[in-house]
């Protein structure tokens, strides 16, 4: 892998905290984290529960602003962006993978796949042939018909990493992507998330407590209350 000064940096925090307050309560979820990942770098967070792992790629994918501190996504700083311009600009170059899958439960498989191309302005038909073509990569070549709900948990999966990746966006953020997967599936799944992230010089954030897929991270990120601790 080329030395960091060489490629361009994807990420870059600094002194972000995140406090979340309900009645008299504070939990403090992020506590000045810096953080810099590069350009076609797998990077894995790792840390116990409760630890700020998944307040952290929320703040760097856009879906929660900081409460101070600057996270840019090359070079774009969300928190000075539009709700408009910021969907917009997660839709084009932002995959991110979610624990809960949210697939939509009325869409097939490969609808569900289509849907980021789609947006971004593919043809159904072209869209569909891309889906297609991933869905069988991650073994699901035989399910392009199936709804979410007659799926099982694990398949499902694959069907939520299969729509991150479909768009080949510059960055794609998984929240534990191999929870539901027995260990062959996982490995296969990070092998193929791995290669399709790298093959468009994307880069590939992973928040997991599976050491089985540590493998294949080029830096592991550990964080505990809130701060990077190693």
């Amino acid at each position: 892998m080329s030395s960091e000064v060489d490629r361009p940096i994807i990420v870059s925090c600094k002194g972000l905290t995140k406090t979340y307050r309900t009645n008299s309560t504070a939990v403090h979820a992020l506590r000045g984290i810096d953080l810099t990942i590069y350009q076609k770098e797998v990077v894995m967070i790792t840390g116990p529960s409760g630890s700020g792992k998944t307040t952290l790629i929320s703040v760097i994918s856009g879906i929660l602003n900081a409460d101070e501190g600057e996270c840019l996504i090359e070079g774009h700083d969300f928190n000075k962006m539009s709700d408009e311009a910021k969907t917009l600009y997660r839709g084009a170059h932002i995959g991110f993978i979610f624990q809960a899958f949210n697939l939509i439960p009325m869409f097939t498989a490969i609808e569900n796949v289509s849907i980021p191309l789609v947006l971004n302005g593919t043809s159904q038909e072209e869209a569909e042939r891309k889906a297609s073509e991933l869905l069988t990569a991650v073994g699901l070549g035989d399910k392009l018909q199936a709804h979410p709900p007659e799926l099982s948990g694990g398949q499902q999966q694959r069907v939520a990493i299969a729509r991150a990746c479909v768009h080949q966006p510059d960055l794609i953020v998984c929240d534990e992507p191999t929870s539901s997967l027995d260990s062959q599936t996982g490995l296969k799944v990070m092998e193929i998330l791995r290669s399709t992230v790298l093959s468009h010089n994307g880069t590939l954030i992973v928040v997991t407590h599976d050491p089985r897929i540590q493998q294949f991270a080029d830096r592991i990120v550990k964080i505990e209350d809130g701060r990077v601790v190693e």
